[in-house]
């Protein structure tokens, strides 16, 4: 949650091997956020993925829609997907859903992404 200390016992899932591979190669995905009157948000940025968490930052993050949205209510979605190939036709990637939190290291502001659920498709060709 945004504010919330990430060293609180904290339950998240777990990705798997084709899952964590998959995040790790690509730096693009898009993240959604709702309002305070339920209207959706979705925006794509950059990211970085420990093994664990996804996190993102930007210029500007503290007076950006998105941080104003987590800071009403940390839930958020996150999807990172590709076309593999168009003959055969293959679609892969992955939806997080989780719960948001601002943290700051070397005086940058982040967000990290902690996963409650992983939903994933086509990591396996």
């Amino acid at each position: 949650m945004i504010g919330r200390s990430s060293a609180e016992g904290r339950r998240t899932a777990s990705f798997t091997e084709s899952e964590a591979t998959y995040l790790a190669e690509n730096f693009l995905g898009r993240v959604a956020t709702v309002s305070r009157g339920g209207h959706p948000h979705v925006v794509p940025v950059s990211y970085k993925f420990d093994g664990k968490t996804i996190a993102f930052g930007g210029w500007g993050l503290e007076s950006s829609l998105k941080y104003k949205h987590l800071m009403a209510n940390p839930h958020v979605a996150f999807v990172v997907d590709d076309i593999a190939s168009t003959d055969p036709w293959r679609v892969r990637g992955i939806e997080v859903r989780g719960e948001a939190e601002l943290t700051t290291s070397d005086g940058v502001s982040m967000i990290v992404i902690f996963p409650l659920n992983i939903r994933s498709w086509g990591l396996g060709y």
